[in-house]
């Protein structure tokens, strides 16, 4: 159980997974053969390729710094106090068009890789985009596990509730642990841009009667016997980015939308407009890539940040297409 009595204060560091240099390295292209370059000499076009060996560090940023920050007590790499510095961000494309935009950090003596989706091993991402420009080293690129407001969520009693009218300590009905009590909602207000456009699943697509909005990186649950084949697995989490169609799973841009993230003793599936999907997982990897908004007060809340994940195999992207077409996939969202 969640402790109710008060947390104590936030520690100025965030956990964040990088990867050193030598582990993202250019295997094509005018840099072939380097280590990760300075986005400075970055080329695009080049290609590059994760070490399937490379096992990522844990830095803990101390964010106070200003522009950069400086490491603190628990790092991998480096000593507490070093400075580090924002070199700029690399936009690499794999082969079925996934996007993963890195973050490359200076040490006092190495340089890393801080990717703000994963990076996935075997590939080769080529440089479509680089910018070279030092700034604040923000670990809010995307949302995850967040739902757009009006979304309607599921009680234990039957009602179905939209997600801004919740509190703490309402049950919420979960598919795998019947009804849960809600321990920490939050919400951001952001620009629907980017990272942060929303999807929304058109109203009948998943069996859903409304609208199902969340953001891009929320993931939705899907059952799917004939899955195991290709996925090992099936019962599959889903990024919604992943299921966009351009006619019944859109993205939408422009405006601004106004997100709120659940989170339960445990990750668990609960059940927005009628689909199966993921609460908010509260580990680092998560909560420091949120929008400081949600960060800050989380983290409060979460002291621990020590749920693991659902039971559920992640759906790589490649794979998606590939069960869409498979006989009876309309019904099922995919």
């Amino acid at each position: 159980m969640v402790a109710q009595s008060p947390s104590p204060p936030l520690p100025a560091a965030h956990a964040v997974a990088a990867f050193p240099a030598a582990a993202l390295a250019v295997v094509s292209g005018a840099n072939a053969g380097d280590a990760l370059p300075a986005p400075g000499d970055s080329v695009c076009g080049d290609y590059y390729r994760l070490d399937e060996a490379a096992a990522p560090l844990t830095l803990m940023l101390d964010l106070e710094g200003g522009a950069g920050g400086r490491l603190a007590p628990g790092s991998e790499a480096g000593r507490p106090g070093d400075p580090v510095r924002l070199e700029g961000r690399l936009s690499l494309m794999a082969p079925d068009g996934d996007l993963v935009e890195v973050l490359v950090l200076a040490l006092p003596d190495a340089r890393v890789a801080l990717p703000l989706s994963p990076l996935r091993p075997k590939l080769t991402y080529s440089l479509i985009a680089t910018d070279p420009t030092p700034g604040p080293i923000r670990l809010a690129d995307v949302v995850a596990g967040a739902f757009a407001q009006g979304t309607r969520i599921a009680l234990a009693d039957g009602r179905q509730v939209p997600v801004e009218d919740l509190a703490p300590g309402e049950r919420v009905i979960t598919r795998d642990h019947g009804a849960q009590a809600l321990r920490w909602k939050g919400e951001v207000t952001l620009r629907a841009e980017g990272g942060f456009a929303p999807v929304t699943v058109l109203p009948g697509v998943m069996g859903n009667p409304g609208a199902l909005i969340v953001s891009p990186y929320h993931r939705l649950f899907l059952y799917r016997r004939d899955a195991r084949a290709l996925a090992g697995a099936a019962e599959l989490l889903v990024q919604a980015r992943h299921l966009v169609d351009g006619q019944s799973i859109l993205r939408r841009e422009g405006g601004f939308v106004t997100y709120h993230s659940l989170v339960f003793d445990a990750h668990e599936v609960i059940y927005a407009e009628g689909v199966p999907c993921e609460s908010l997982m509260v580990c680092p990897s998560v909560v420091t890539r949120l929008p400081e908004d949600l960060a800050l007060p989380l983290a409060e809340a979460f002291p621990g940040l020590s749920q693991h994940a659902h039971t559920g195999a992640d759906l790589r992207p490649e794979l998606v297409s590939r069960l869409r077409d498979r006989p009876g996939s309309a019904s099922s969202g995919i």
